[in-house]
């Protein structure tokens, strides 16, 4: 099943995915504009198209080792508007890398939108690393729109770490997240997200630490610039013995605005949980020093916040 993309889906997909020329080593999967553009599964790695609804089943075979996965989206059409459903089943001591994330290319003047719900089954000792950027273009007539949805149950002694990030072009979004950890089960999840022109972007996200020795960590770094706005509600609730943290750290610019609003929930006394958050501008002194090596002020800010988000 193969459909030949264009230069611009091409582009797309380097972008989000990291694939060059639109292919990929492993399991592959890519949905365009509501369809299968290509598919690729392993002795391993199996994809199969849902019957109830839109979207697949990712089936991973207990044991599969260092196996990737690339499950991207693109849309091309102005004014195309799906949901998706995407589930994953990955098997016991399995340890592979899910590459998901969705660009818009959108030069007309109605809404392109993708939804997509993504479920994870993560079995005993799996460990998956899970990558998904987000990202937008055109010519600025039509809106770009992303509502993502994630959610993850991970059995005893499983690992998931999360990298989402949004890079630009996106001018409205909802991202849910919701991780269940069983016992000694562990998730770190890093989102990073930059904002700017009229963009709102909203991050719900809550984990739950439900089996005893297990551990959890948020990382969320976001720049808001122009008359953008953003708002965090990141949670963490401990269940048992448990382990959490969550860490949210934003720059505000021009006349954007930023609430960050974290939540400890803790019902068991063998529960350790802290939360930080801290929201400001870019020190004077940063951009001295950059302007002093001759960076212009533009350059400076810019090479400043490419680094707080890398």
């Amino acid at each position: 099943m193969s459909e030949k993309l264009n230069a611009v889906d091409t582009a797309l997909l380097e972008t989000i995915a990291d694939m060059t020329d639109g292919k990929a080593a492993g399991a592959v999967n890519i949905r365009k504009d509501c369809g299968c553009a290509q598919r690729v599964t392993t002795e391993n790695i199996d994809i199969r198209n849902k019957e109830d609804k839109p979207g697949i089943d990712i089936i991973i075979k207990p044991g599969t080792k260092k196996e990737t996965c690339h499950i991207p989206v693109i849309i091309t059409e102005s004014g195309l508007i799906e949901t998706v459903y995407n589930d994953f089943y990955i098997g016991e001591d399995a340890d592979v890398t899910i590459i998901a994330g969705c660009g818009i290319h959108n030069c007309g003047d109605g809404e392109s939108r993708h939804d997509g719900i993504h479920t994870l089954h993560i079995g005993k000792n799996a460990r998956v690393n899970y990558v998904e950027k987000h990202y937008g273009e055109g010519d600025g007539n039509g809106k770009n729109a992303m509502n993502p949805v994630t959610i993850a149950y991970l059995d005893e002694g499983a690992f998931l770490k999360m990298d989402t990030s949004q890079i630009k072009g996106i001018d409205s979004t909802n991202r849910d997240t919701k991780i269940v950890c069983g016992a000694g089960a562990e998730t770190v999840i890093t989102e990073r997200l930059q904002t700017h022109g009229d963009q709102r972007a909203e991050s719900n996200m809550e984990i739950i630490l439900d089996g005893s020795d297990s551990r959890g960590r948020v990382i969320s770094r976001s720049v808001a610039q122009d008359r953008s706005q953003q708002i965090f509600y990141p949670k963490m609730t401990g269940n048992d013995k448990c382990f959490g943290h969550v860490q949210c750290d934003s720059i505000i610019m021009d006349s954007a605005k930023i609430s960050s609003i974290p939540a400890i929930v803790a019902n068991s006394t063998e529960a350790e949980l802290i939360h930080e958050a801290a929201i400001g501008k870019i020190a004077g002194d940063q951009l001295l020093k950059l302007e002093t090596l001759g960076l212009t002020r533009e350059e400076a800010e810019e090479r400043i916040l490419k680094g707080f988000l890398s």
